[in-house]
């Protein structure tokens, strides 16, 4: 069962090489192709936005079909979507139609992998392999910055696109060899392919949904504008930007991937909720101090951005494994589904609100527009606990 999982995770790692690629070279793009704040944001979120669209369909299939089908044809769709992106891209409207079509992509893998996971593992292990999956997230995030930032630097931003394309095609290969087809574990009762309703009335479960919605606003508003902000306070400080903002953003997701399986573990020591609810009140604190931090020592700017990336990661893992574990057991497909849908929605709504407040509240070149930007971050991210708070089951 290790090797499954592992296989698993190093495919979800390779999958999402070209995840984070623009947001590893968004000042670059803003300066070739003009874009404001807010068309930057669009860009880096629209991915998160076709995720949002899809995942409800393509993960609750998993509840009728094999996920290993579902997950070769997303990681697929992942390839062609860099290809398409390496070889045609060339301002916003063409931008966001190929990062669109990497979010439907990465909607066909990221989670019908787990519920692939799930349907083939059992026993007492079963919450930390789903732990172990769900943090390798970071883990391909790292890489994804890692990647694209060093291809991009050395040959240009269309060689990164061309790198994430092949390694999602090399992960098509190492699933498709290693996992055996298998059918869903429980067979799925005869309702609509999208009936939520069941969903909605597990009280415990939608806790755990509007959490990590809020989480994933908080998530990926910081790493679409954690390259950029990095650039923007070196250049503040007056300093060399060493380390570079791209290997900041590299460790930083290294760091976080350590975060959420540690904050996974302890949810299984600890009460779960109150773990996650803990945990993004802190995160959320500390989105101000980092906002304000612009025009400090770059290297402190570094420390504090690494120290939030842990605090905003520690949740995760907990958040996803505790739905799936409150889910009914024929139904875990469509409950993931609804859990992605609305989180990935905050995926998409993240990085484009976090522009748009650099927009209004001045421009990029703004320390107090950095500001403000963080602190609409750590705003939704208190709402978080108050979700879980709301859905915790009376005490018997």
């Amino acid at each position: 069962m290790t090797r499954l999982v592992l296989v698993l995770c190093l495919a979800e790692v390779l999958t999402m090489t070209g995840v984070f690629a623009f947001a590893a070279l968004l000042p670059d793009f803003v300066a070739a192709w003009g874009l404001s704040n807010t068309e930057a944001g669009w860009i880096s979120g629209i991915g998160f936005a076709g995720y949002a669209l899809a995942v409800p369909v393509l993960t609750a299939l998993t509840d009728r079909i094999d996920a290993r089908r579902v997950w070769l044809g997303g990681a697929l769709l992942t390839a062609a979507s860099a290809a398409l992106f390496a070889a045609f891209a060339d301002g916003l409207w063409s931008a966001l139609a190929f990062r669109a079509l990497g979010g439907v992509g990465l909607a066909g893998t990221y989670m019908p992998g787990l519920k692939a996971l799930v349907d083939r593992t059992e026993g007492p292990s079963q919450p930390r392999w789903m732990s172990w999956y769900t943090a390798s997230f970071s883990r391909g995030t790292s890489t994804s910055f890692l990647i694209s930032g060093g291809v991009g630097a050395a040959w240009g931003w269309r060689p990164a696109f061309a790198a994430a394309a092949a390694a999602a095609l090399a992960a098509t290969a190492v699933v498709a060899l290693a996992l055996k087809p298998q059918p869903p574990a429980v067979p799925v009762a005869a309702t609509p392919l999208l009936d939520f309703r069941p969903v909605l009335r597990n009280r415990p479960v939608l806790g755990y949904i509007f959490g990590y919605a809020a989480h994933t606003w908080e998530l990926f508003g910081l790493r679409s504008w954690m390259v950029a902000f990095l650039a923007f306070a070196a250049t503040l400080s007056g300093e060399a930007a060493i380390p570079s903002p791209t290997a900041v953003a590299t460790l930083a997701a290294l760091v976080a991937m350590a975060a959420s399986i540690g904050g996974a573990d302890l949810a299984v020591r600890f009460d779960r909720r109150t773990l996650c609810s803990l945990a993004a009140m802190a995160s959320a604190a500390m989105a101000v101090v980092v906002g304000i931090s612009a025009g400090g020592p770059y290297l402190l700017v570094v420390v504090l951005i690494l120290a939030h990336n842990a605090l905003v990661q520690l949740d995760s893992a907990a958040l996803t494994t505790g739905a799936m574990l409150e889910a009914e057991c024929g139904r875990r497909g469509t409950t993931i589904a609804l859990h992605s849908l609305l989180g990935f929605a905050g995926a998409f709504a993240g990085p484009l609100a976090f522009g748009w407040v650099l927009d209004r509240a001045g421009d990029s070149a703004s320390r107090g527009a950095w500001a403000l930007a963080f602190v609409s971050r750590g705003a939704v991210a208190v709402l978080g606990p108050l979700a879980l708070r709301a859905s915790r089951p009376a005490p018997p």
